[in-house]
């Protein structure tokens, strides 16, 4: 529906309130003494040509290369927003079939608040949902130029040009884009979504320097992540006592004992929103100069896979930094209580919405339920899970895990029998008697022990990322460095000589430059690194040539990492039994043992680390109430800090941090909306070729062949397939297809082929200066594979050549030529829980489309025709 102005017939506009601002000007112009009709003209569809009709020029371009810098955050807060839209309107509300409707959105909050305290937030969580007219962009062609403004961070200069240059070549009589970039930026900022309100609220004033919490509401975050299309498919509202073979198990988190327990606390017909809370502070620059401390939520009730996906998580906001204003006072305890004081007081004023005394009600799918939100679990590193629960940080503090009494000098105990948990009554206990400091508790009040059905002890659970990829395994291979420097200086660069030979393989990063930058990796790169380090220490030396006392056989450090890689994989498991945990804890208790008594000696605190301890007594626990590990993990929710702090704060000018970027993710967040209303199905991939190498004809073939293996520049693999394809051809045509007397075909041989399931095969004597001929796996049946022994029904080969094949009038065959793994031995066929293969003289031609996916093998060091098929990586 559209309104045109009677007193100016070219005007046209698709929203009321442009339409009466209009009017308002207007009547200002026209005679007062005539008899004026203002009747409104409703038209209910427009044709685009019959506007563009009526214009014959475009709107020329007002540029300012001095305005709006910093990408618009500098715009006049005026009265007058509507100004921008009006003349919009009169351009291009034509093409309105196309346009992207959007809902209202309180504007970043710019009123003076009031220093902090508990009980004057609660009316910045009124009126959030007040009614206002949709503004909408006038067409697409206007709303992917804004995408590409917010998407790739544009100037205002930038854009005014892409602007002219399609208005110069587009041959309309009308554009369909703004006048300039100030008009775009002021459009998208009076766009109203409410569940993506941007706020802020004064915490506290210190030193002169307000302090102010940047956020969204919580409800509104909730309501955000309930509304995406799919999560009512994923979304369970009750407790499942899941069984599993027989059973009891746990999966998801409402399979665990927490959501058992605080179910049955809530009153009758009521459900249970499980909210999971992350924190944790970043630097947003490479130098680390400044920091942010983003907060997110995301939702128990959504099943972990849909979770882990980053629409599934909201940011909650961001957590006031206080800065000190010496070295002094950074050091002194009032300020260090200030600090502590002011995170719980943001947690209460984030969070305390959730708790009405009545329970909320939410819409799931379109259907209304009573809710009683409760946290469960809180997902950071360990100085974040101190912060939290308001324990002492120092690893040197008497009592220094979160979860339970521990003394320091038990830290490293591997045979503990008797621990006294953490909880809010016995904190509670020591604290309101003074007592807190005999263990290590701070003399804060916890904001946690107000909220029902959590004990923010235990709800701290163990990172598996912090606990591990960052923690433990760095420990691990620093001590394996410590220890092959004392026993034989010359195994370190064995060790890095080792990995800069690791095969290639896809998403695999190579450590050309070895283990040198240990203290810059990251998660990712530890992770890669866990999957191929027992094949580097595997047979890295024999004995003890220079008489090292407390010598280490090389088996035993073979060990700790295949103890290490067995553990690991079995903390990544998507159910576990009760069997499953005992197995669980066998596990990781003989990992704990062995790296214990390897590496002891070159621990300077003898190995007293809190995760250690918090690792392996206290996981298997957490899984009993919150499920598995994999739904409680920081993996997932890193990555958000490149898309909400990271990003952001480059398109920033730096200046009022928090505000710029509260404000760059209003854009974002309304291109996003774009972009669902306008995704697109992805296509189904099918097999295809690459990187075309040789062409032949089949008569021709054994001339052409015979002269690329005298080439110098082809590789021994390839020479290998040249010699062998021809054979391998007839014995394909006669016992596969049962096919003969082809006379002609032509022979196209390919270096890259990508799998159905996106796998991309590579036969190349050069991938980036350097070869790669891929390893497979294939599925046959047993009476096809009489030759080979199989790796439960998997069979490995290593591809030397792949053709397509085209014979006039018949498809065309992709194949690929295989030279096949078997196992080394008929006994013994495994070590490290990962086959050990050697080269086969067997060679056969077999179609593509029945590899059933790429695989690592890797050659075993110092070993002639030994080969590891890579288990640990997929």
């Amino acid at each position: 529906m559209s309104w045109k102005c009677d007193f100016c017939p070219q005007r046209i506009f698709t929203t009321k309130t442009s339409y009466t601002n209009h009017i308002k000007q207007c009547l200002k112009s026209v005679d007062s003494s005539e008899e004026l009709s203002l009747e409104v003209m409703m038209i209910d569809s427009l044709e685009s040509e019959n506007l563009l009709n009526n214009e014959n020029n475009f709107e020329s371009i007002h540029e300012n290369s001095n305005e709006d810098e910093g990408e618009g955050e500098n715009e006049d807060e005026d009265n007058d927003s509507y100004n921008a839209e009006v003349e919009e309107e009169s351009l291009t509300s034509d093409i309105s079939h196309s346009s992207v409707s959007f809902f209202e959105n309180m504007e970043l909050s710019n009123s003076e608040p009031e220093n902090y305290s508990f009980n004057n937030y609660a009316s910045d969580y009124n009126n959030i949902c007040e009614e206002a007219e949709p503004i909408e962009f006038p067409n697409n062609a206007y709303a992917d130029l804004m995408a590409l403004v917010t998407n790739y961070n544009l100037s205002n200069e930038a854009t005014n040009t892409v602007i002219r240059f399609f208005n110069e070549h587009s041959n309309l009589p009308l554009s369909p884009l703004p006048k300039n970039a100030k008009k775009g930026r002021e459009l998208m900022k009076k766009m109203k979504i409410p569940t993506l309100t941007s706020k802020k609220h004064k915490i506290l004033t210190h030193n002169n320097i307000d302090y102010y919490l940047f956020y969204h509401p919580v409800l509104n975050c909730i309501k955000n992540i309930l509304s995406i299309s799919d999560i009512s498919q994923n979304f369970t509202l009750r407790f499942e006592n899941f069984k599993y073979k027989g059973e009891k198990a746990y999966s998801e988190q409402y399979t665990g004992n927490w959501w058992k327990n605080t179910e049955a606390s809530l009153p009758h017909g009521s459900n249970l929103l499980s909210i999971i809370l992350y924190s944790d502070a970043t630097t947003p620059d490479t130098l680390g100069k400044s920091s942010l401390h983003p907060i997110y939520i995301s939702i128990g009730n959504i099943s972990t896979k849909r979770r882990n996906k980053s629409d599934a998580k909201q940011l909650l906001g961001y957590l006031p930094i206080l800065k000190a204003k010496d070295k002094s006072e950074k050091k002194s305890k009032d300020f260090k209580k200030l600090v502590r004081l002011t995170y719980h007081n943001s947690m209460k004023f984030l969070l305390d919405p959730l708790f009405a005394e009545k329970g909320i009600d939410l819409e799931v799918d379109n259907k209304t339920f009573w809710f009683f939100p409760r946290i469960s679990t809180i997902i950071c590193d360990w100085p974040e899970a101190a912060t939290f629960s308001l324990v002492y940080k120092s690893t040197n503090s008497n009592f220094p895990c979160h979860f339970c009494l521990i003394s320091k000098t038990l830290l490293a105990d591997t045979d503990l029998s008797d621990v006294t948990f953490r909880n809010n009554e016995n904190m509670q206990e020591y604290f309101y008697n003074n007592a807190g400091q005999d263990v290590s508790l701070k003399n804060i009040p916890n904001y946690f022990w107000s909220l029902p059905s959590i004990n923010v002890y235990s709800a701290t659970v163990p990172d598996r990322m912090h606990h591990l990829d960052l923690g433990l395994f760095h420990y691990q291979i620093e001590f394996t460095q410590a220890l092959l420097q004392k026993q034989d200086s010359s195994l370190v660069n064995k060790i890095d000589n080792r990995l800069s030979k690791i095969p290639r393989f896809q998403k695999f990063q190579m450590f050309t430059n070895g283990l040198q930058s240990i203290s810059r990796m990251t998660a990712k790169e530890y992770r890669i690194l866990m999957k191929v380090m027992v094949f580097v220490v595997d047979n890295l030396y024999k004995e003890n040539k220079n008489n090292v006392e407390n010598f280490v056989e090389n088996k035993k450090l073979s060990e700790v990492y295949a103890k290490w890689n067995k553990m690991y994989m079995m903390s990544r498991s998507e159910i576990f039994t009760e069997s499953d945990l005992e197995n669980f804890r066998k596990d990781t208790f003989e990992w704990a043992k062995l790296f214990v008594e390897i590496f002891k000696p070159y621990s300077r605190s003898k190995l007293k680390f809190p995760k250690f301890h918090s690792w392996i007594y206290h996981i298997f626990e957490s899984i009993r109430q919150f499920g598995i590990i994999n739904g409680y993990t920081t993996e997932t929710y890193e990555s958000l800090h490149k898309d909400f702090v990271k990003i952001p704060y480059r398109m920033s000018n730096k200046k009022n941090v928090e505000d710029q970027i509260m404000k760059t993710l209003k854009r974002q967040d309304i291109i996003n909306v774009i972009n669902k209303k306008q995704k697109k199905k992805k296509s189904t991939k099918l097999l295809n070729f690459s990187s075309k190498l040789f062409e032949t004809k089949l008569t021709e073939a054994n001339i052409y062949f015979c002269e690329k293996m005298n080439d110098p520049n082809i590789n021994d693999n390839m020479i290998k397939g040249f010699n062998q394809f021809l054979e391998c051809f007839d014995d394909f045509l006669d016992n596969i297809l049962e096919v003969k007397n082809i006379k002609e075909c032509d022979i196209i041989i390919y270096g890259t082929a990508t799998l159905e399931n996106g796998s991309i095969i590579r036969a190349k004597n050069k991938f980036h200066d350097k070869l790669w001929f891929s390893n497979v796996a294939i599925s046959m049946d047993s009476n096809e594979s009489s030759d080979y022994q199989s790796d439960e029904g998997l069979y490995y080969g290593k591809i030397l050549l792949m053709a397509k094949i085209e014979i006039e009038e018949k498809p065309p065959l992709n194949l690929a030529l295989v030279q096949w793994y078997d196992f080394k031995f008929e006994k013994n066929s495994y070590l490290y829980n990962c086959p050990l293969l050697k080269l086969v003289e067997l060679y056969n031609l077999i179609p593509i489309e029945t590899i059933d996916n790429i695989v690592h093998i890797i050659p075993r060091f110092d070993e002639d025709n030994e080969y590891f098929v890579n288990k640990y990586i997929s």
